[in-house]
This record gives structure tokens, sequence and C-alpha cells, in this order.
């Protein structure tokens, strides 16, 4: 009886020890395969990051590259728009410039001409009362004309000319004109009046002011100017026909003139 005892101990450790055995070897296998599937995770997240890593310094590659892309167009539209309002500036001086000397060149050419025209002579203590003739006339209707005062006028209205102050001078030689018809200066405030509208962009209007002096005083000395004029603001406006006609008949009527050499080579053009 003890020695069955003995064998039913040694056989009972024995199939608990082989039990353990295999729960040890169980659990063993299972904790490796957990091992291997974290090791796996932890290589697929670091794929992952590393592929997103790259995407992103891709996208931030380009986005770097059209934010300098942008930068030089910026840069070359600044240094263009730099470089056309220097041009423009250019061009403004240089039309100033022009204008300038027309104006002068206009001065300088009147200056010329009012020394062939026929000047009135100034009343002296001698010279008899403008109503002496006949006594019973008003006196507020036959009031002498004082050619200082209205060369001093028409002097005022061209010097506003000459100070580029058209709108006003166009105002004074037309505002002379009215006041003094029967001056020997008022032709010239007549001429000078196209020439402001012409100043003024107002092609219709200089013709006619010009048209005035041709028709009016036909043997002025400006009328043959006036005539040039007008072709010119004819041109302006697109009438290549009446720009012909009028210089052709610059050089039928004033034929020796400055004038008719000027049209003649307009003609020619």
């Amino acid at each position: 009886m003890p020695e069955r005892r003995t064998s039913l101990a040694s056989g009972f450790s024995a199939g608990l020890a082989t039990g353990l055995t295999a729960l040890a070897l169980l659990l063993s296998a299972f904790g490796g395969q957990t091992a291997q599937a974290g090791v796996f995770d932890d290589e697929e997240a670091r794929r992952q990051i590393k592929d997103l890593s790259i995407k992103s310094n891709e996208r931030l590659d380009t986005l770097s590259k059209a934010q300098f892309d942008l930068i030089n167009q910026i840069q070359a539209l600044r240094e263009e728009n730099a470089k056309l309002r220097g041009q423009v500036e250019t061009l403004n001086y240089e039309l100033e410039s022009t204008k300038k000397r027309q104006q002068d060149f206009y001065i300088d050419l009147d200056g010329r001409l009012r020394k062939f025209e026929p000047q009135s002579a100034p009343a002296t203590e001698n010279s008899p009362p403008a109503n002496a003739a006949n006594p019973g006339a008003d006196p507020a209707k036959k009031t002498a004309s004082d050619p200082a005062a209205e060369a001093h006028e028409y002097e005022a209205a061209l010097n506003l000319f000459k100070a580029n102050k058209i709108k006003e001078a166009a105002g004074a030689f037309e505002s002379f004109v009215k006041a003094h018809p029967d001056s020997s200066l008022t032709p010239n405030a007549q001429y000078w009046l196209g020439n402001a509208y012409y100043a003024l962009r107002d092609c219709k209007q200089a013709i006619n002011a010009h048209k005035a002096v041709v028709n009016k005083w036909p043997q002025h000395p400006k009328a043959p100017e006036a005539m040039v004029n007008m072709a010119t603001c004819q041109q302006e406006l697109g009438d290549t026909k009446g720009e012909r006609s009028t210089l052709q008949a610059v050089i039928a009527k004033y034929p020796d003139s400055p004038a008719a050499a000027a049209a003649k080579k307009r003609l020619k053009k």
C-alpha cells in the first residue's frame, strides 16, 4: 500500500510538471506573436510617417517655388511700372517743352509781324478833339480810342498766353476783340484767340476764330498763318480733304508768304 501511494504521488507530480511545461510553452509562443505584431506596427507607422514627410517636403518645395516665382513677377511688374512712370514723366516734360517753344515762337512771330503793321497815331496836344467837327455830337458815342491802353490790354492777354494760362488768355483776347472791334490790334487778338482755342484742344472754335481773321482782314499779315492753323486743326479733326483744300488756298491767295512755303511742304508729304 505504501508503495502504491508513492507511485501515485510520483505520477501526479510528473503530470503536473508536464502540464506546467506545456502551459509555459504556450504562453511563450503567444508572447512571441504579440512582440512580432508590435514590431510590425512600429515599422508600418515609421514608413507612413516617412512617406508623409516626403510628401510634405515636396509640397513645401512646390509652394516655395511658386512663392519665389510670384515675388519675381511682382518685382518685374514694379520695375516695369517704374520704367513706364519714367517714360510718362519724360513725355510730359517734352510736351511741356514743345508747348513752351511753340508759344515762344508765336510770341516772336507776333513781334516780327507787328513791325510791318500800320500803327494808330497817338493823340497829341495839337490834335483836335474827336467831336470838334461836330460840336453837337454826343461825347459818349464818340469816345476816342486810346492806343496806349489798347496796347497794354493786348500785351496783358499775350502774356497770359505766354505764361501758359491758356483759358484766361482766351477770355482776354475775346474780350479785347469785342471791346475794340476797330483797333489795329484786333486782327492780332483774333488770331491769338484761335491759337488759344487750339491749345485748349477745341479745334472747331479755333477754326472759326482763324476763319474770322481771313474773312475780316484778308490782307493782314496774320491771315496766311491763320489759314495754315486752320489746316492743322482740320488735320487733327481727320478732315484730310479740307486740310488739303485750305493749304492749296494759302498758296493761291498768298503765294509769296512764308505760310505758302510751309503749305507746299505739307502738301508734298
